[in-house]
This record gives C-alpha cells, structure tokens and sequence, in this order.
C-alpha cells in the first residue's frame, strides 16, 4: 500500500506519483554557507537626516559585492562562485563541481542622490550604508498679482 511522507519535502511528489527532480539545497549552501537563509536580510534607519541601512551578506568578500545607482533606485548585488574539485595521489579528477549564484536587492533613494552622496562600508558580514535623505522639493511661495480697475 501507498502512504505519502508528510514530513519530508517531497510529500506531493508521493502523493501524486510524480518524480521531480528534487531541488538541491546543497548548491545554495555551498554558495552561502549555513546562513543562506538569512541572506540580505536589511536594517533601516531614519538617524540625523540620513538614512543607515545594515544589509547582511554573511560568507561574501567585499570584491563579490556591488552597488549602483539607476533611476533614483540604489542597487545592491552580491554574486559567489564555488569550484569544489577533488583530485586523486596521481592528480586524475574524481569529482568536479561548480556552483554559481547571485542575488540583487533595490531600494528607491530618489533622484536627488548620486554616487558622492552614499558612503559604503563592509566588515563581519555586514554592508553598511548611509546617504542623505531625499529633500523634499521646495514649494514656489504664492504670490498674488493685483488687479487694477
């Protein structure tokens, strides 16, 4: 007789009979490590007419990082690659592996900003951000005409 597993991740695959390829989580951990699931997660703060974001990107080097700015929005990128390779005494290949992943995040800065205005700093997994507030436009002063007559 059929019992499907429920707690195991391929409950619908027994149920229905199917045999999906089963997603690998072991590409995403070889990328990222055990905190893959933590990934970009973001602090924002409102301090001193700036806004300070702390973006966590655990397991990445500062040169996998990048930023750009594009149409008012500030773009946040980290990409990895992993080339997992084991080689015998005699050097012959038994298993090759390469893993490749990237992630992107964007956050709406306005236009007022440019690249002068971010300051960016990297250390312990953390990339921390800070740029001025986009100020809000000024509001032409009414100004009455008066009429003769």
């Amino acid at each position: 007789m059929f019992y499907p597993s429920l707690f195991n991740d391929n409950f619908f695959d027994d149920f229905w009979g199917f045999d999906f390829p089963k997603r690998s989580h072991d590409a995403e951990r070889k990328l990222y490590g055990k905190h893959a699931n933590g990934l970009m997660k973001t602090d924002v703060r409102d301090k001193d007419g700036n806004y300070e974001l702390d973006i966590d990107l655990p397991g990445f080097k500062k040169d996998e990082i990048s930023l750009s700015l594009d149409n008012g929005y500030l773009v946040v990128g980290a990409s990895k690659t992993v080339n997992d390779e084991e080689k015998d005494d005699k050097g012959t290949v038994l298993r090759q592996e390469r893993y490749s992943g990237a992630m992107q995040r964007s956050f709406y800065v306005g236009d007022a900003i440019d690249e002068n205005d971010v300051k960016a700093k990297f250390e312990d997994g953390v990339l921390s951000l800070i740029f001025p507030k986009e100020k809000e436009p000024e509001l032409p002063e009414k100004k009455t005409i008066a009429i003769e007559g």
